[in-house]
């Protein structure tokens, strides 16, 4: 095995310098760090990370905490949190990932293990799991979803003004009659999503018609369910929005069953931007919510707390953006 001393000796220089270069220790100078790193390519030196985490006193693992990991959270919304993490960290780091409701006692949890912590918050059930790690004084950031802890990084998308801009586009192709599914009622989403949508539509001088207001819980066969009430309702919505591409799934297949055409006869918008939704028949409209750049921004931000960087705790808002496809027609004003 090829070590950190057989590169010194072929570069001509000592095994700190070779060690701060392969580590990309600015003390050292550019040329020299690109020679020694060349060489240790060219020897097919593979890093001994065990003594590498001695060195720095670091165990090389970040933790990623999802909450509702079994329920309303889609496989896809996983794999971009785990893929925009993976991005950010180098080839050092392991990611250990864990769902924050099958913890019996947090107690037992072993966070010293981890150099920072991931947290991928969708419920204010979490609440007493943020305080908890809080107490273990670990570098950790709150992705996802709002908090009121101004002492906690925390990213997230923009979900109310991304629900603003679908409904606008909605109303400026002549729909007034919006229903809205939403989701569960313990998810900050949810209602920042509601939220959005009541923006738009005062914004527009459209009455808010609360009868127009269905519950889901983030699964397809929600809004299958909710769905079907919406289509019994007279008078019929032009446009339904639904807070997740899930619960536009199961609308769009309740639309379906009772011949309705979509948008023909009721238009349908969804959110996320999960990739299946560019495939349906028809093309979804969804507003693009930007789980690997949140993931990649909050990893970011992770990293340099734990290697000692001062980051004043605040509050990042990703900007959503409008997925326009062919699940929206036009409304003829009359």
């Amino acid at each position: 095995m090829v070590t950190i001393k057989d590169i010194a000796k072929v570069a001509g220089v000592s095994h700190t310098t070779v060690s701060r270069a392969l580590n990309d220790n600015p003390l050292i100078k550019l040329d020299t760090r690109k020679k020694i790193q060349k060489i240790a390519e060219e020897l097919n030196y593979v890093p001994n990370f065990n003594a590498k985490s001695l060195v720095n006193q670091k165990n090389y693992m970040i933790g990623l905490f999802f909450s509702s990991i079994d329920q309303g959270t889609s496989s896809s919304f996983l794999v971009d949190v785990i893929t925009g993490i993976h991005s950010i960290l180098d080839e050092s780091y392991s990611l250990s990932v864990e769902g924050i409701d099958e913890i019996q006692a947090l107690e037992r949890v072993n966070f010293q293990r981890y150099d920072g912590i991931v947290i991928m918050s969708q419920s204010d059930n979490d609440s007493s799991f943020i305080d908890y790690v809080k107490q273990q004084k670990i570098p950790f950031v709150v992705l996802n979803r709002p908090l009121d802890d101004k002492d906690i990084i925390n990213v997230l998308a923009d979900d109310a003004e991304g629900v603003t801009e679908a409904i606008d586009y909605a109303i400026e192709l002549g729909h007034e009659k919006i229903a809205y599914i939403g989701g569960k009622d313990d998810f900050r989403s949810s209602n920042e999503r509601k939220q959005g949508m009541i923006n738009s539509m005062e914004k527009n001088q459209l009455p808010v018609n609360h009868d127009y207001f269905f519950r889901g819980d983030y699964s397809i066969e929600s809004g299958f369910t909710e769905m079907q009430h919406i289509l019994a309702l007279s008078p019929l919505p032009t446009v339904v929005f639904c807070a997740n591409d899930d619960m536009a799934i199961g609308a769009m297949r309740a639309a379906a069953e009772k011949n309705f055409q979509i948008p023909t006869d009721i238009s349908l918008i969804g959110f996320d931007d999960s990739k299946l939704v560019a495939y349906l028949n028809p093309p979804l409209t969804t507003v693009h919510k930007p789980i690997k750049k949140i993931s990649q921004t909050g990893t970011e931000l992770l990293l340099k707390m734990i290697n000692g960087e001062k980051i004043s705790p605040q509050q990042y808002r990703i900007k959503t953006s409008l997925q326009i496809r062919e699940s929206v027609s036009t409304i003829s004003k009359t």
